[in-house]
């Protein structure tokens, strides 16, 4: 046995590590994966100095799914279905996610100012039990069962939250719990039977922000989303003014000077900025997410017509992204490609343009428009766009997880396509650009199969993935993403008719936040 021990580089040390998640085995194709044996005989393997560079491989892209649960949209399938059939419905969801190679999921966990976990803040969802207010029965916490489940199986859970929805047209019976019952000051309801916080309201940003961190700090979370939902589409007050008179002539009161649609818009700054800070604050590995209407204003770009959201729903998402309040951007550009007035590489070309902070750009992207070839052809299209036009960090969500799972030949196609193998999620290098400490190798030849055993030094932190990368005789480099776990491989040694060997390894270290440590391959003589 021959034990290669890399010199360890950019050792971080474990004073502010992070949990490790809970991560299962991940099977072989065509061999299965085992523990490592004494071989039966023994291959004497010789290598000089290991050779050091970057990994092989670019194999980073951010690959989501929205998982709704508003009105049962996505999950669970109806209200009040057992704690068991919940928990089915969730696996099978993240399974498939697993299966067709995505990394993320973003988890809708406050619809309607309520919660699908345990809060004191706010009161159970009514899409999850039926009935506000009311935990499951038998208990248990579905984020945290989401969460620990998603990590399983190598996946980034985001929370989800809408910061200002306080009821939908869907949400039954608003009981004594709602925020609406107990906050009356700070709710209004609109014309076509929701409810709004308020968002100039002090005490609005407030209880928001504070569920927002009541999540940071006690769920094993990646990251905290936040979708289009500012003040409300006008349609939903039946095109009449947002009905905040009493706030705003409060502020005028007190001798504000800004014009009500830009006081409007700064009360939106103000939250998001103040949301990104306190999660920075408490836990810098978090990522904030924010997936607005994807047209900013018409005419940006020149050609694009449509929605103005930076009018009516008073959200300057050109300034979130300008400004770096977020670390990943979704616009919602749920359109064709040859759509005029809303061609959908037009727009991500402008937002694109106005990245300056060069954070993650990862366009949603609609996947409801059916199952057809014509259909299926549309998002691969888009994603190879996205692809083209963000080499360095590409990636895409997709709404929503139900068309995905409908449409058999869309998800397919994907697998069989530019989701063929799997991918890290992108580093984030302005929230941590340190590597994790560099990998010791060691190899067992046992006839036609080899197995391949890592560690870390001693004190390093905790590992979120780690990358297998190797190299048969007279082939290309390709790669196995392996959960945190693992410490150890078994694969073919020679394969196929040429019996060509395997050539070359190396193994990568992948932390929280995306960073892999420094590549050092060994050669197989």
């Amino acid at each position: 046995m021959l034990l290669v021990f890399i010199a360890v580089t950019a050792c971080k040390t474990t004073q502010n590590s992070v949990p490790q998640p809970s991560v299962p085995e991940v099977s072989q194709t065509p061999t299965e994966e085992t523990t490592v044996e004494e071989p039966q005989t023994e291959t004497s393997q010789s290598t000089a100095e290991p050779s050091k560079f970057a990994p092989p491989l670019d194999i980073y892209e951010f690959r989501a799914a929205w998982v709704a649960t508003v009105a049962n949209i996505n999950w669970p399938s109806k209200p009040g279905l057992s704690s068991r059939v919940q928990q089915e419905e969730a696996l099978k969801l993240l399974d498939f996610l697993k299966q067709h190679h995505f990394n993320a999921v973003i988890f809708q966990v406050r619809p309607q100012a309520d919660a699908l976990y345990q809060s004191e803040l706010e009161p159970w969802s009514y899409f999850l039990t039926g009935a506000q207010g009311k935990a499951p029965n038998p208990y248990y916490d579905p984020l945290e069962f989401w969460v620990e489940a998603a990590h399983e199986r190598g996946l980034e859970l985001h929370v989800w939250l809408n910061p200002y929805r306080a009821h939908h047209t869907t949400g039954k019976e608003i009981t004594e719990a709602s925020i609406i019952k107990r906050k009356p000051e700070i709710a209004v309801e609109l014309a076509n039977g929701m409810w709004w916080l308020d968002p100039a309201q002090q005490e609005t940003q407030d209880h928001s922000a504070a569920v927002v961190m009541d999540l940071v700090k006690r769920y094993n979370i990646d990251g905290v989303h936040f979708d289009d939902y500012f003040y409300p589409y006008d349609s939903y007050n039946n095109g009449k003014d947002f009905p905040d008179d009493k706030s705003w002539n409060a502020y005028v009161s007190n001798g504000g000077k800004l014009s009500r649609a830009d006081w409007r818009r700064d009360n939106v700054n103000t939250f998001i900025h103040r949301v990104y800070t306190e999660i920075k604050e408490e836990k810098p590995f978090v990522k904030f997410g924010l997936s607005p209407f994807g047209i900013w204003k018409p005419g940006y770009p020149q050609s694009v017509s449509g929605y103005n959201q930076y009018e009516k729903l008073y959200a300057d998402a050109k300034l979130w992204l300008n400004e770096g309040w977020i670390d990943y951007f979704t616009p919602q550009l749920y359109w064709k490609i040859n759509q005029f007035g809303q061609s959908f590489p037009e727009l991500l070309g402008w937002w694109k343009s106005e990245n300056t902070q060069d954070r993650h750009l990862w366009p949603g992207i609609s996947v409801g428009l059916g199952g057809d070839e014509k259909n299926v052809d549309e998002t691969i299209n888009q994603i190879m766009i996205t692809r083209g036009m963000l080499p360095n960090s590409k990636g895409t969500v997709h709404w929503s997880i139900g068309p995905l799972v409908q449409y058999d030949s869309l998800s397919t196609a994907l697998l069989k396509g530019p989701y063929s193998k799997p991918a890290l999620v992108p580093a984030s290098p302005w929230l941590d650009s340190e590597s994790p400490a560099s990998v010791a190798i060691s190899t067992k030849i046992n006839g036609e199969r080899i197995g391949i055993s890592w560690e870390l030094p001693q004190g390093s932190e905790p590992v979120f993935h780690w990358v297998l990368y190797f190299k048969y005789e007279e082939g290309n480099w390709d790669y196995k993403i392996l959960t945190s776990e693992k410490r150890n491989f078994e694969m073919q040694y020679i394969v196929g008719d040429k019996k060509r060997k395997l050539k070359e390894i190396g193994v990568t270290a992948v932390d929280r936040t995306g960073n892999q440590s420094d590549f050092h391959s060994i050669v197989i003589d």
